[in-house]
């Protein structure tokens, strides 16, 4: 199986920065594109970047400019750096991957499990 562990969420104050991070480990043949997710209270899970295998990456108009999103294939980490954050990104952010596992062979989404990122005005 795979799983996704992500780290790096917390508390933090208006205009702070902090870094997520998320590992794949398991029976991976190859992770295609990663992505960061959130979902704040009463609101449905929105997509926050977006990156591919050949590291093209894609924002959501509301982070453009403050995130970057970037990979590291040799560690199957992605990594999210959030500058100037703002009380409106508070949400749980979830990493999610798809990827190609080898047993049973075939390509698949994976999700992590979450990690909050709470910002305090």
């Amino acid at each position: 199986q795979v799983q996704l562990e992500e780290s790096g969420g917390g508390l933090v104050q208006a205009g702070s920065s902090l870094r997520l991070s998320c590992a794949a480990s398991g029976n991976i043949f190859t992770i295609k594109n990663m992505a960061w997710y959130r979902q704040a209270p009463g609101k449905q899970r929105e997509l926050v970047a977006i990156i591919t295998s050949g590291s093209i990456t894609d924002y959501a108009d509301s982070v453009k400019g403050r995130f970057t999103i970037s990979r590291d294939n040799a560690k199957n980490t992605v990594y999210l750096q959030m500058n100037n954050l703002k009380s409106e990104d508070t949400a749980v952010y979830f990493c999610n991957a798809l990827i190609t596992i080898t047993t049973p062979l075939g390509s698949r989404t994976f999700w992590g499990q979450g990690t909050q990122v709470t910002v305090s005005s």
